[in-house]
């Protein structure tokens, strides 16, 4: 199976109020963690959908990291945009550029479980997270998607979606906020290695 990793990163951080995939966080901006996430996941390449002027970084190690800049805020496209990039995948793993302390092993652990299904994803406390493993079989129905919507709509429901159990609360820590970004450094919660 060929795998490559998708991080979305082009929002227009409204709640945040200011460009917050370049907060400073543990001495880098906040989107290098979750880039540092997806470069953990067994994948041959990485993908940053970002937009126009964000600083993505540079990693010149292996799995390569490439940029692809838009326009559009909306969620559905970075999704569209990344997988039409990735075709040639048997799946894509979806990182958010604001999640930055996703475990380094769960992509793993959902690659090992998906088998057949059309989609693996962690779960906590009956919640599922993020990254979320997305099978080539679904590539035509995330080309179909609109708004500021991902492919959750899509795996609700469905019989073929398989979750790993996970008691890490990581899945689910994203920052929307100012005092999200605040509280995570006041809690001096190093990100995952």
């Amino acid at each position: 199976m060929t795998f490559a990793a998708l991080v979305l990163a082009a929002g227009a951080s409204r709640r945040f109020g200011d460009d917050k995939l370049s907060a400073p966080l543990a001495g880098e901006p906040l989107l290098f963690h979750a880039v540092r996430a997806a470069r953990a996941a067994p994948v041959s390449r990485v993908l940053v959908v970002a937009r126009p002027g964000l600083d993505c970084g540079l990693w010149p190690e292996t799995p390569p990291v490439e940029v692809l800049r838009i326009t559009s805020p909306a969620l559905s496209e970075s999704l569209k945009a990344g997988i039409a990039a990735l075709l040639y995948t048997n799946g894509v793993f979806v990182f958010l550029g604001d999640m930055p302390l996703v475990p380094h092993d769960m992509a793993a652990r959902l690659a090992a479980k998906i088998g057949d299904n059309s989609a693996a994803l962690p779960r906590r406390d009956g919640r599922p997270g993020h990254p979320v493993l997305l099978s080539s079989r679904l590539y035509p129905e995330i080309a179909r998607l609109s708004g500021d919507e991902g492919a959750g709509r899509l795996l609700r429901g469905r019989s073929d979606v398989i979750f790993v159990e996970t008691e890490d609360p990581a899945i689910h820590l994203d920052i929307d906020r100012p005092q999200d970004l605040a509280t995570l450094r006041a809690a001096d919660t190093p990100p995952s290695t």
